[in-house]
């Protein structure tokens, strides 16, 4: 089975392992992944861009700091109250993971936020959540554990600073932050 067909079947794994609501156990081993896209949606990513991402070799331009390769995106935004990784931004997460497969030494953070709404406990858990669903997803789409950290950050670094759906929706986030 090529590298292809297998990112393909671990689309396909995260897809079936669905977590929905606020109901999922922080330990739960499953990426929740919304699947409100398009059918096609599963293979977003893969094929032009799939070159794109991969070994650095001498004289080329990091992917990390081309702005037109789909690494340049590195954050992934959720809903009200929930940490389902939504499917507009599985190409996002299926892109940093092929990076990641391709250079074993790089290092990711991923960096959990949240809007003001709620609790500091509430959120700071939430937070927890979101970046390990992203961590998760990218494990199972063939990183490894020991390139991945999930921190929270809750409601304390805020991206957008007003009181409007607008603000908290750029709050509500997992950055991607490599080390």
């Amino acid at each position: 089975m090529n590298t292809f067909q297998r990112l393909l079947l671990s689309a396909g794994c995260v897809i079936a392992l669905v977590g929905c609501g606020s109901s999922v156990k922080l330990d739960d081993k499953t990426a929740p992944v919304d699947d409100r896209a398009a059918a096609g949606a599963a293979g977003a990513g893969a094929g032009a861009n799939g070159s794109q991402v991969g070994q650095i070799n001498s004289g080329e331009i990091d992917p990390l700091n081309d702005p037109s390769s789909p690494l340049a995106k590195r954050s992934i935004y959720f809903d009200f109250d929930s940490y389902t990784i939504r499917a507009e931004y599985r190409a996002t997460v299926e892109a940093h993971a092929r990076y990641l497969i391709s250079n074993r030494e790089r290092k990711l953070v991923v960096q959990g936020n949240t809007d003001d709404r709620g609790s500091r406990e509430y959120n700071l858990a939430l937070g927890q959540k979101r970046a390990e669903a992203v961590r998760k997803a990218l494990i199972t789409l063939g990183a490894t554990e020991n390139q991945l950290e999930a921190v929270s950050f809750g409601e304390e670094k805020p991206r957008a600073t007003g009181s409007d759906e607008a603000s908290w929706a750029e709050n509500r986030r997992a950055d991607l932050a490599y080390q």
